[in-house]
């Protein structure tokens, strides 16, 4: 074997050594901190050059460049690089959008035009990358038609919004912008004088001088260091090393930094992923900093640690700031490397106060390591307008098939046919409901993807038609990473030009799951259409009811830097990889999203393709997860924040892996995870091929019965759920939402991340995430009515309350005002609960009254957007329950209703009925009279009654009155 396969075998053989051993957790070394990513460094430390006293920031819009034309501010800032006034141009354009929003874009004219030269011959492209916009944007960037701007000698005014209530104040020198609503200055752009653009220079080379006569090096004589240069630190601007690896950096030095302040705003949120808190750290200083900015840079960082920056599989670069009943937020538009700093300033207004009647500011600092300064601004004021406002930008959540939203049981690997369809059975016989089993790498031959293992699979398609019995599905995975070893989806990835290339223009080489293995670039038209082809029955043997999982898509490529791909490496159009990083898993997602459209001509069926890696506008693709993480109990508490966050970030489709990817979780561990994970949007069970086998029925009881409590609980919620799905995929409200999303003006809510609510359905949700904890303290923000979800106990008064939670119990309560929508009848999966009956859960308040809604489609196809849906405004009051038609009318609206015609209302429960019903015998309703049951109220717990067989149907306009 050549040198170079032997080299490679070692490589492969030490990556796979460190997969594979559970026990050993995240290398630190593998990764780089600020201080050893060169861009990183010398931007904190131009923050602390800003910081002296008497420092002059060198930006400055110069008023004569400036034009005002439909909504859009643009002109020069000129950086001055030197003591001579010699300056560089950087196009700047400040955009008000129809929304409300507000966009600034700051360019750098030298590149834009081609006027640079490259170092080492590279093809790479000049300019600035400015594509990320074509991947993560879909709307909302219509004009503002009623903005106006008014200018003097040092500012220019533009004000915006629907009642134009917004107002953006541009200074001229120093170069900065103050966002205002209603008069309040609420987000300032460049306050501290961080703006940086690294602009293009040519490479000076240093000449050695000649040495004279009797100055030459003598045998074993060390070359002395060269001399730092005064001024800048350049020594990572034209390579930089890093784990035995050298980036060329043929542009040189070219990162974007910005100083954002968000005056008056202690919390911060957003920017996933990372595993920590849901209100960001300082990181600069401050009670339990962080010593390094939050980092985005896609990476497979196994096993990560808690409570750190440390990046992560995904990059929302999207951020909110909350204070009392305000939101605002951010977008910084960059797919490159990127950090972000956090420092919270107290600001007295007395320096007499002691702290009484301060404020907080928060400063955030921002730098990338190409790409251009692309920030959108939100003045919100609530939560939801700025999620809704960034999800008109990126698009909202994925509806997805209903089957995706309910339980799938994983593991790395089912090993055969066999394997999967005996799971499936035993699934059955112990009447544990799941929708979907799940295929690792394993079931490939040898690692090539579209194949299946002939003797491991020999019938796949016996298998799918099994699980089709149950309406189950099967999900297989399929990597980015090619094998290389000549087998017919490599030979046309090649052949085809559709493959990443290496800085020379060569195509890129590296090692992942199959060995040596090429990477399809999904950046290239020609390489998705290409791609979409090879999921056809023809080209990969399967079903309808096969679906896909893409992971290792950071991309993860075992000797390459960080775990990941060359940075110099070149994408379609001659991008270099450092431009597009954060983008590189999501073209991937996209790519599979398209494929599985339509596998058949006229099978148009919505996809379900999980993601590891994701950015902003993955949401529109389908569901992620946390990763690869660990059996104990604080990554089982880390979860919730980590989803939380990802909702407000625009991608509520989260999940983590159920009992722990790496190691083997003892029963309670286990059995609390399932609890947990009936909550989480996307819910899986998964493990790591070294642990032991873990499928709810191996537990034993009581484990495996209050396992199954648990999936059947997801299961009678899943009407609720799915309603909750509808809504975030058209406003994108998260959910599972956290405190401040609900209660925008309770500060004392503001950082809780380990309770939340379920859609807008009040159940106000805190599963036990801490070891032997018999009992939890769950925080009630409002003097209203909550009932314990199993036994009515009520709870009431605002604060802190104790929620008994033996092992059996979710700590769950439901808050009076609602009304939740539920399927009770258990089935093997969601697909045969298809025509079942509803039972309505009616909370009332303490003013009697509650409200709902419910949203029914097929579940599975686009026929909702020509009208084919059911969507029930459920109003409770003055005891007369009724349900009214909140859809519009489409081309298949009377066709979906024929079809749900015999679906109806099994039961309706009144939660805190009021006493006057005792001795009730029926109530009326719209088709006759139903029998009612009073249950009068015993010690705490509330007065109930239920109402069944109403004889109403779900698609019909009707009323009960009690």
């Amino acid at each position: 074997m050549p040198s170079s396969q032997w080299t490679g075998l070692f490589v492969l053989v030490t990556a796979l050594c460190c997969l594979f051993t559970a026990t050993v957790s995240v290398k630190y070394e593998n990764f780089k901190t600020c201080d050893q990513a060169g861009f990183c460094k010398r931007n904190r430390a131009y923050a602390d050059s800003a910081s002296v006293s008497g420092w002059e920031a060198p930006f400055k819009l110069t008023p004569e460049s400036l034009s005002w034309k439909n909504a859009q501010l643009q002109g020069t800032i000129l950086k001055t690089i030197n003591k001579d006034g010699e300056t560089v141009r950087l196009p700047i354009t400040i955009s008000f959008l129809e929304s409300g929003s507000a966009r600034v874009t700051v360019d750098e004219e030298k590149r834009q035009k081609g006027e640079v030269e490259l170092r080492h011959n590279s093809i790479a492209r000049k300019e600035r990358y400015n594509e990320a916009e074509s991947w993560a944007i879909v709307g909302g960037l219509d004009l503002s038609k009623s903005a106006t701007e008014s200018r003097d000698a040092k500012t220019s005014t533009v004000k915006y919004g629907s009642e134009g209530q917004f107002e953006a104040v541009v200074t001229f020198a120093p170069f900065g912008i103050e966002f205002k609503r209603n008069g309040v200055t609420e987000i300032k752009l460049n306050d501290r004088g961080l703006i940086n653009v690294e602009h293009w220079r040519p490479k000076v080379e240093k000449v050695e001088p000649e040495k004279k006569e009797g100055e030459e090096k003598k045998e074993g004589e060390e070359t002395p260091a060269p001399e730092a240069p005064a001024g800048e630190d350049e020594s990572t601007w034209w390579d930089e090393s890093f784990g035995g690896q050298t980036d060329t950096k043929p542009r040189g030095p070219e990162s974007v930094s910005l100083d954002i302040t968000f005056p008056g705003y202690e919390h911060v949120f957003g920017i996933p992923e990372h595993a920590g808190p849901l209100s960001l750290k300082q990181t600069r200083g401050g009670d339990g900093h962080h010593s390094d900015p939050y980092r985005l840079y896609n990476a497979d960082v196994f096993e990560y640690i808690m409570d750190s920056p440390m990046t992560l599989y995904g990059a929302i670069p999207f951020m909110q700031a909350h204070r009392k009943d305000s939101t605002v937020g951010v977008f910084w538009l960059n797919a490159a490397e990127t950090w972000i700093d956090i420092i919270k300033e107290k600001q007295s207004h007395n320096p007499l106060s002691l702290g009484i009647g301060s404020k907080t500011d928060t400063k955030t600092h921002w730098f990338s390591e190409s790409g251009l300064i692309d920030v959108f601004v939100f003045l919100g004021p609530t939560p939801k307008d700025v999620t809704k406002a960034y999800g008109e930008l990126t698009g909202y959540t994925q509806l997805p098939q209903e089957f995706s939203i309910a339980y799938h049981q994983c593991r790395w690997n089912y090993n055969t046919d066999e394997d999967v369809k005996d799971v499936d059975r035993k699934m059955s016989k112990h009447q544990i409901p799941y929708d979907v089993i799940w295929l690792d790498i394993e079931y490939t031959h040898e690692k090539e993807y579209f194949t299946w293992d002939p003797l491991q699979f020999p019938d796949p398609i016996g298998m799918l038609q099994q699980l089709d019995k149950s309406e189950r599905k099967l999900v297989a995975i399929i990597d980015p990473h090619i094998k290389n070893n000549g087998y017919h989806i490599v030979e046309e990835l090649r052949k085809q030009d559709l493959a990443v290339l290496n800085k020379d223009g060569q195509i890129y080489e590296g090692w992942c799951w199959p060995g040596s293995s090429n990477w399809i670039d999904c950046f290239n038209p020609a390489a998705i259409k290409w791609w979409i082809s090879l999921f056809k029955y023809d080209k990969f043997k399967s079903l309808p009811n096969l679906f896909i999982w893409n992971d290792m898509n950071e991309p993860s490529v075992f000797n390459g830097p960080e775990t990941t791909m060359p940075k110099d490496n070149l994408h379609h159009g001659k991008w270099e990889h450092r431009d597009v990083h954060n983008l590189n898993g999501m073209t991937f997602h996209n790519a599979t999203y398209q494929a599985l459209l339509e596998r058949k001509k006229g099978e148009l069926r919505r996809p379900f393709v999980l993601t590891r890696s994701f950015y902003a506008g993955s949401q529109r693709l389908g569901a992620m997860w946390t990763g690869d993480n660990q059996a104990s109990w604080d990554h089982l508490a880390a979860a919730f924040p980590m989803i939380l966050n990802n909702g407000i970030a625009g991608y509520p489709f989260a999940g983590a892996d159920v009992g722990g990817f790496f190691g083997n979780p003892e029963k309670d561990l286990l059995t609390r995870w399932y609890q947990a994970g009936a909550f989480y949007p996307f819910f899986r069970g998964h493990a790591h091929i070294d642990t032991r086998r873990r499928e709810p029925y191996l537990a034993g009881e009581p484990y495996t019965g209050i396992i199954t409590q648990a999936l059947r609980l997801r299961y009678s919620l899943l009407p609720a759920w799915y309603t909750a799905f509808h809504e975030a995929s058209v406003d994108g409200t998260p959910i599972i939402r956290p405190h401040y999303f609900e209660y925008p003006g309770d500060e004392a809510g503001f950082a809780v991340d380990d309770q939340f609510f379920v859609g807008s359905t009040g159940l106000l949700a805190k599963p036990v995430v801490k070891e032997g904890a018999d009992s939890v303290e769950i925080y009630l923000p409002d003097e209203e009515m909550y009932y314990d979800y199993f036994n009515y106990e009520k709870y009431t008064g605002r604060g802190s309350k104790t929620i008994s939670a033996p092992l059996e119990k979710i700590p769950l309560l439901m808050q009076g005002g609602h009304i939740i929508p539920r399927k009770d009848r258990p089935r093997r999966s969601s697909g045969l609960m298809k025509w079942d009956p509803y039972t309505f859960v009616i909370v009332l308040n303490k003013a009697g009254t509650a409200r709902g809604e419910l949203y029914i489609d097929d579940g599975e196809t686009f026929d909702y957007q020509s009208g084919a849906y059911i969507h029930r405004s459920l109003s409770f009051e003055n005891g007369v329950l009724s349900s009214t038609d909140m859809g519009g009318k489409g081309k298949l609206t009377d066709k979906y209703l024929k079809t749900m015609k015999n679906v109806g209302v099994e039961r309706i429960i009144v939660v805190g009925a009021p006493k006057s019903w005792e001795g009730k015998k029926t109530v009326k309703t719209s088709k006759g009279e139903a029998n009612i049951e009073f249950h009068a109220e015993n010690g705490n717990k509330a007065a109930w009654a239920v109402v069944k067989n109403p004889m109403v149907m779900i698609g019909e306009d009707w009323k009960v009155e009690f």
